[in-house]
C-alpha cells in the first residue's frame, strides 16, 4: 500500500518524527499499543506515520485518499529474536462511524449481543476498501455472525471468514433469499475476507456459484383477465391503486422505480386518441395499450399532479413501496399476487406476440433488443397460415 506523505496538507514525516525525539508531537512514539504478550520486550521506541493512501474511486466519499496512519513497534522474544508489529489504523467518516456504533438489526434475536462488538470490528476493519456501503456489510455481517453461533461455531472472524463458512451460510442460512440475493451475500462477504485476509492459508478455491436467470414468467391471458376484474371490483383507494399499478405495468410496460414516481401530469391523450406516459425521468416515450387508454386517462385527470399509484405518499420511491401495497391486498380465488415484474414481462410478451419489431419493443421497455432473448421463450409459435401470410407480404 503506498503512502504519499505529506499530501493534501497533511504533516510530512519529518515532522512527525524527529530523529532525537526533539521535534515528536504528542502520541507519536507508540508506547500504548495495548497490552504487551507475554515474554516480549520492546527493542527501543516505536513510530507512527501519518500519511494518505488513494481511495476506491465508487464509493461515494467526498475525497480521492483517506488518512491512514502506519503504527510499528519492535520485541526481543524469549529466544532472543525481534519481531516487528506493524498496525494499520483507518479513519472512518463521523457518518460511517455513527452507522456502525449504532447498529442493531431489526427484530435482533438474543444472539446477538453475544456477537455484536465482533461484527462492528469487522466492518470497521473493511469498511474503508470495500465499495458496499456500510449497512449493507453490517447487515450481511451480522447475519453470518449470527448464523454461526447457532451452529456452534467459536466467536472468532477468522473462523466466520473462511471460505468453507461462507459457502455453508449462504447455502444453509440464506434460505429465505431469492439466489440473486444470497449470492450477492456471498460476494460482499468474500470481498470482506480478501480485504481482512492478507495471509494464504492454504485453502481451496471456492467453486463458482451460479444464480438462475432472473426472468420474470408473465401472467397468463386468462390470469390477466381475472386479476383485472378482481381490481375493478375492490373499492375505495385499494382500487384506483390495484388499477393504477395494472394500468402502468401490464398497460405500458414500466419498471417498479419508473412505475412508482408517475404523476397524474405525465399521462395525456394525444390528437390520434392515444394515451402517452412522458415523464423525464424515463427518457422515452411510452404508448399505452388500446385497452388501458380510457382508464389511465380518467385517473391521470383525478389525479393531477399527485401519484398515480399510492397518491398520499411523500416520497418518490421506498423499499417495499409496491411490495407491501400487494402483501396487504392479495388478489381471492386462488389468483397470484399482483407483481409489478410480472406484469412488465406480461406487456413485452404480448407486444412480441403481435410481432411487433423487437427494436421499437425493446426501446420502449427501456431495454436493448438483445435483452429481449429471455422473454422469447414465453412467445408462442406462429401458426403455419400466420407465418405464410408474414412471410408471403402484401400481395
Amino acid at each position: 500500500m503506498s503512502i504519499d506523505l505529506g499530501s493534501g496538507g497533511e504533516p510530512t514525516q519529518a515532522q512527525m518524527l524527529g530523529v532525537d525525539g526533539s521535534s515528536q508531537m504528542t502520541g507519536d512514539v507508540l508506547n500504548g499499543l495495548g497490552s504487551d504478550v507475554p515474554g516480549q520486550v520492546r527493542v527501543g521506541p516505536g513510530v507512527r506515520i501519518i500519511g494518505q493512501f488513494p481511495r476506491r474511486p465508487g464509493t461515494g466519499l467526498p475525497s480521492d485518499h483517506r488518512e491512514v496512519l502506519l503504527s510499528v513497534d519492535t520485541f526481543r522474544t524469549q529466544g532472543g529474536c525481534l519481531s516487528s508489529r506493524y498496525e494499520w489504523c483507518m479513519k472512518l467518516s463521523p457518518a460511517a462511524s455513527a452507522k456502525i456504533t449504532a447498529y442493531r438489526p431489526r427484530q435482533a434475536p438474543p444472539e446477538w449481543e453475544q456477537v455484536a462488538d465482533r461484527v462492528r470490528m469487522l466492518v470497521a476493519a473493511s469498511a474503508h476498501m470495500s465499495p458496499y456501503n456500510v449497512e449493507r456489510l453490517l447487515h450481511v455481517t451480522a447475519r453470518l455472525a449470527i448464523w454461526c453461533h447457532r451452529q456452534g461455531m467459536a466467536h472468532d472472524p477468522e473462523v466466520w471468514l473462511r471460505h468453507e463458512t461462507i459457502d455453508a451460510f449462504v447455502l444453509a442460512g440464506c434460505t429465505d433469499l431469492a439466489p440473486r440475493s444470497a449470492q450477492t451475500y456471498r460476494a460482499w462477504l468474500r470481498r470482506m475476507r480478501a480485504t481482512l485476509a492478507w495471509i494464504e492459508r492454504g485453502e481451496r478455491v471456492p467453486p463458482a456459484l451460479k444464480a438462475p436467470a432472473d426472468r420474470s414468467a408473465p401472467y397468463s391471458p386468462t390470469h390477466l383477465a381475472r386479476l383485472r376484474s378482481w381490481a375493478e371490483n375492490l373499492t375505495g383507494q385499494a382500487r384506483s391503486d390495484a388499477l393504477a399499478l395494472m394500468g402502468l405495468a401490464v398497460g405500458c410496460g414500466l419498471a417498479p422505480g419508473e412505475l412508482a414516481a408517475i404523476r397524474g401530469e405525465h399521462v395525456r391523450p394525444i390528437g390520434s386518441g392515444a394515451v402517452v406516459v412522458d415523464a423525464s425521468h424515463l427518457g422515452r416515450l411510452i404508448v399505452a395499450r388500446a385497452t388501458w387508454e380510457q382508464h389511465l386517462a380518467e385517473a391521470a385527470a383525478l389525479a393531477g399532479d399527485r401519484y398515480l399509484f399510492r397518491p398520499r405518499r411523500t416520497t418518490t420511491y421506498a423499499k417495499n413501496l409496491i411490495n407491501s401495497w400487494s402483501t396487504r391486498h392479495r388478489p381471492t380465488s386462488g389468483l397470484p399476487t399482483l407483481s409489478v415484474r410480472r406484469l412488465r414481462a406480461s406487456w413485452i410478451v404480448e407486444l412480441l406476440s403481435d410481432r411487433i419489431d423487437p427494436a421499437v419493443v425493446a426501446a420502449a421497455a427501456g431495454l436493448t433488443s438483445p435483452a429481449l432473448a429471455r422473454y422469447q421463450h414465453f412467445v408462442p409459435p406462429l401458426d403455419e397460415e400466420t407465418a405464410t401470410a408474414l412471410l408471403r407480404g402484401r400481395p
